[in-house]
């Protein structure tokens, strides 16, 4: 089948856009402090809660990358498999959501200092900007899409189009502005998708039609991947959402720990729906569209949907990458505010300021962004790097401080500055070559550093107080 832009789509994605920017000033003018801006003012339901954590995780990296690239590129199971490691960092992250919250920090590298010390906080700051300022990129990239399907305008323009919304709605209402949207384009992604499904696979002829007009790989169980290269697409997803600073922030920002358990929960659903759906449609639009970018798979699929249905779902994807755009860069701009500018630049820095220096910041990390498009080629190799310095650098070190309370101040920094130099030195130098994720050999060391230096450093902390004292 070939491929045709519908312009009439875009009335969806823009009609959805202005409920979107109204919602955003509303909230908006609830803001008074840095708090209300970075944390919603603490107040988040369960429901907004559940909402705005399915809708960060399953932003672009699932509609554009994650899911939807690898049933596209390599078969509908290794897609299907993909949802495991996501259960496993919410589950893990539902039995700590009560000490995460109860640390009230604004920023993951404040909770790395009490533990670690001011150095683990600089540290953090910058592999938080190194990763959100890459996830950002392919929200940009995903909108792009979007826009160029519903418009015809090239993908590179819509990029430009799209991370100048992004931007734009980032620095208008922050996180309580950015939660109430989530929630509704939560909801409204899994309608738009359960009622898609049925008509994709009639659209492709059936189930057995599908699968006969794809290699042979496309339904095998490992898609023709070795288990390394299968655990470098899982492992990132994996430790960054084990230590992910916006899913930390959103738990941080639950009215109340029941609040905190029953928006988990309520993720947890949402994700069992929308993830094995999203890897469906991708493996569909493979059958019927064999020869577009893999990142366009799930919103290409809009294009023969009837116009309702493609319309809502286009616009909840819409949705969906615009508010974890929003929600990167976002936290990306509070590290650097909090964690570096207002404690060693201007240490008198008031509230006021940082919510403007917030606010001024997000554009300029927002173009930092927009330049990383044009380095990585597809949108799940920047996924992937994104995903592996957050998730060597920082998620070690972080769960150490509440599952291991033996970890010393050495371990942690000497583990985050291994996870960082090994994930940008393997990206840069053997990923091309070697066909192997970095993850795969940046998370092993890290934690074996962590472990290792924990072991030699604590019985050399013991011997010094013993002798202090």
């Amino acid at each position: 089948m070939e491929f045709t832009n519908q312009p009439i789509l875009i009335w969806f994605v823009v009609g959805y856009g202005i409920f979107m920017l109204a919602l955003g000033v509303i909230y908006s003018k609830k803001i008074s402090t840095s708090e209300d801006f970075i944390l919603a003012g603490k107040s988040l339901g369960p429901v907004v809660l559940m909402g705005t954590l399915l809708a960060t995780w399953v932003g672009s990296g699932s509609v554009t990358g994650g899911q939807n690239s690898l049933a596209y590129s390599f078969g509908i199971w290794p897609a299907l498999m993909s949802t495991v490691p996501s259960l496993i960092g919410i589950g893990t992250i539902f039995l700590i959501s009560s000490k995460i919250k109860h640390y009230g920090k604004y920023t993951v590298a404040e909770i790395l200092e009490v533990k670690y010390g001011r150095w683990a906080s600089v540290l953090a700051a910058l592999i938080i900007i190194l990763a959100f300022v890459g996830i950002v990129s392919y929200q940009f990239q995903g909108l792009g899409f979007i826009l160029n399907i519903s418009t015809g305008v090239s993908p590179e323009m819509g990029t430009i189009i799209g991370a100048v919304i992004i931007i734009f709605l980032a620095c208008v209402g922050g996180l309580m502005s950015v939660a109430p949207t989530d929630a509704a384009s939560a909801f409204l992604v899994i309608i738009g998708l359960i009622f898609a499904l049925p008509i994709a696979l009639s659209a492709g002829g059936g189930w057995g039609e599908i699968t006969s007009n794809l290699p042979d790989s496309h339904t095998s169980f490992t898609g023709g991947l070795t288990f390394i290269q299968l655990m470098g697409y899982y492992l990132p997803t994996l430790f960054l959402l084990l230590g992910d600073q916006n899913i930390y922030q959103r738990m941080t920002a639950a009215g109340n720990d029941k609040s905190t358990k029953l928006g988990t929960a309520g993720w947890i659903i949402g994700l069992v729906i929308v993830t094995p759906i999203i890897s469906i449609l991708a493996f569909i639009s493979r059958s019927l569209f064999p020869d577009i970018e893999p990142g366009m798979a799930l919103i290409a699929l809009t294009s023969i949907l009837p116009v309702a249905i493609g319309g809502i779902l286009i616009a909840a994807l819409t949705a969906f990458i615009v508010t974890t755009g929003n929600s990167y860069l976002l936290s990306a701009a509070t590290s650097v505010i909090y964690d570096f500018f207002g404690k060693y630049m201007k240490k008198d820095i008031s509230d006021h300021q940082k919510l403007v220096y917030t606010r001024v910041l997000i554009p300029v990390l927002g173009i930092i962004s927009f330049l990383l498009t044009m380095y990585f080629p597809t949108v799940l190799s920047v996924q992937m790097y994104a995903y592996t310095v957050y998730g060597a650098g920082i998620t070690p070190a972080l769960l150490a401080v509440f599952l291991f309370p033996q970890v010393t101040k050495q371990a942690g920094l000497a583990s985050m500055g291994t996870g960082l130099v090994a994930t940008l030195f393997w990206e840069f130098f053997y990923v091309q070559s070697t066909g192997i994720n970095s993850v795969i050999i940046s998370v092993p060391a890290a934690i074996i550093v962590l472990i290792a230096v924990t072991l030699f450093t604590q019985n050399k902390n013991q011997g010094r107080k013993e002798v202090t004292e």
